[in-house]
């Protein structure tokens, strides 16, 4: 689709091949639901084919079921709300279709969800009875949904012009203001262009656009580099970053807190600026940071870090961990449903962000105003416990894969539980020295994510590397135990039974 829009011809050789490989997969057909919804908005797929999206979604209560979607798929969907409401199809000048990927041929194609024969086939029957009231003009709440969804759409445009810092909600948020008629000079849609603009890199060959920008988390693991590797604490450059990262500390009320109506805000977000979604793994890394700087003013910075900390322990979720942006987000149903295919719409807790959690815990001064409660420990060290694999790694949503999980994990229980979970460490490390590539490097296929059994597998990268080692200092640390492995090139620890 890009290449035809940007003149390339269906002849190409290159179109050719990559026909070949698509049709060889089932054709435009087998694509995933936002696939074929930028195709439709071209004319290039039907929208009969794609699931209803009602409005009126917006007028429920607010824990159901916008707010058990994760701060992804909502800042993603809301905007959604309109498009898949007002359908629209731009056609581009000069046209184009793709009607060569359809292997049945595009007059033959089935545009209709597909079946799993299972329980989730009840969302086909409800797409099919909400499609009806579609034709039949008996959309209840209507126009009301649509208006609380640009309502929310704007509510959550950052004055810098974007939506949640992340391209998906950005374009989607544009798209929406788009069907609904906004003028490309009003104020909401140059703002937004011109964030989408930023996010973009152009060299004389290449111009891309990039999903994300991540200065937070970059410059807090930047200062605790700096400082682990012998800089003083009170030096200039630390103090520098360390007031750049507690002026950009959130205090308002975000998403989390529709769930969350017990804590105050004071996290950090991942991005510039990002008022509504900070998240608990970046603010756990930036108290970290702090933590290990010597500011002019320390009762200012203590009293930053009591406030995250304090934000932090009413995030803890049920089930004894911590999620990435919302307090229990883990309404499984709702990858099943038809437009979640992605099987990405919740947000439930996970042991690489408990793990940061408990890092920051076991690394907080002790005469820190901040402290997470013995109780709460005590329930994110028994969920750890319970979610380490069979092989002795844990899983890692927010890295690649268990070798990210595992080493995060290592270096967590090492500081809090070091005697309590010895069984615990002395298995992940273990499992890692397993990993460890001829090379004497280590890596693993995003692949690990599909199929658990290329779990730490892969080529050797520095930053699987990095994570590999930093697991098993941190085991080392827990243990007393390092040694030199003679059956590996790289440093390995080698636990004692």
């Amino acid at each position: 689709m890009a290449m035809r829009l940007l003149g390339v011809p269906a002849s190409d050789p290159a179109l050719q091949r990559a026909r070949k490989f698509i049709c060889d997969r089932g054709g435009i057909s087998k694509t995933r639901i936002f696939t074929k919804f930028h195709l439709a908005l071209i004319g290039c797929y039907d929208w009969s084919g794609l699931p209803s999206l009602p409005a009126w979604l917006m007028l429920l209560p607010d824990s159901f079921p916008i707010y058990e979607m994760s701060s992804w798929a909502r800042g993603s969907t809301v905007p959604l709300l309109i498009v898949f409401d007002r359908k629209p199809v731009y056609i581009v000048d000069p046209a184009i279709n793709l009607d060569e990927l359809y292997i049945e041929g595009r007059g033959n194609a089935k545009f209709e969800l597909p079946s799993k024969g299972d329980w989730s086939d009840v969302f086909l029957w409800l797409d099919s009875a909400f499609k009806l009231g579609e034709t039949l003009d008996l959309v209840p709440f209507r126009q009301e949904g649509i208006a609380a969804a640009e309502k929310w759409v704007l509510e959550r445009q950052e004055p810098t012009g974007d939506w949640g810092g992340i391209i998906p909600a950005m374009l989607n948020s544009l798209l929406a203001l788009r069907s609904l008629g906004y003028d490309a000079n009003d104020a909401a849609v140059v703002r937004g262009m011109q964030s989408v603009d930023r996010f973009a890199i152009e060299t004389a060959d290449c111009y891309w656009i990039q999903p994300c920008l991540s200065p937070v988390w970059d410059t807090a693991l930047v200062i605790r580099a700096l400082v682990d590797s012998g800089i003083a604490p009170d030096h200039p450059a630390l103090v520098k970053g360390a007031q750049w990262l507690l002026d950009n500390q959130i205090l308002d009320d975000g998403d989390w807190s529709v769930k969350n109506k017990a804590g105050k805000p004071g996290g950090w977000a991942f991005e510039f600026v990002n008022r509504f979604y900070p998240d608990v793994d970046d603010s756990a890394v930036v108290v970290m940071a702090l933590n290990a700087v010597q500011m002019p003013n320390e009762p200012m910075k203590q009293q930053a870090i009591a406030r995250c900390v304090n934000w932090i322990a009413t995030m803890q979720c049920n089930g004894g961990g911590w999620a990435a942006f919302d307090l229990n987000n883990d309404a499984a149903w709702l990858n099943q449903v038809p437009y979640g295919d992605l099987k990405a719409m919740i947000d439930p807790n996970t042991a690489d962000v408990t793990a940061r959690v408990l890092e920051m815990a076991g690394r907080l001064d002790c005469n820190s105003p901040a402290v997470l409660s013995q109780s709460a420990i005590d329930r994110a060290i028994a969920y750890l416990r319970h979610e380490q694999e069979p092989e002795g790694g844990w899983f890692g949503r927010w890295g690649v894969n268990y070798i990210y999980g595992t080493s995060g994990v290592l270096s967590a229980l090492s500081l809090l539980a070091p005697n309590r979970c010895q069984r615990e460490i002395e298995r992940g490390a273990n499992w890692l020295i397993t990993c460890q590539n001829q090379d004497g490097g280590w890596g693993e296929t995003c692949f690990s994510y599909n199929d658990r059994s290329l779990m730490g597998q892969g080529d050797s990268t520095a930053s699987q590397t990095a994570w590999a080692l930093t697991g098993f200092l941190a085991a080392g640390d827990a243990t007393g135990v390092y040694a030199m492995s003679g059956a590996k090139p790289a440093l390995a620890i080698t636990i004692a039974p």
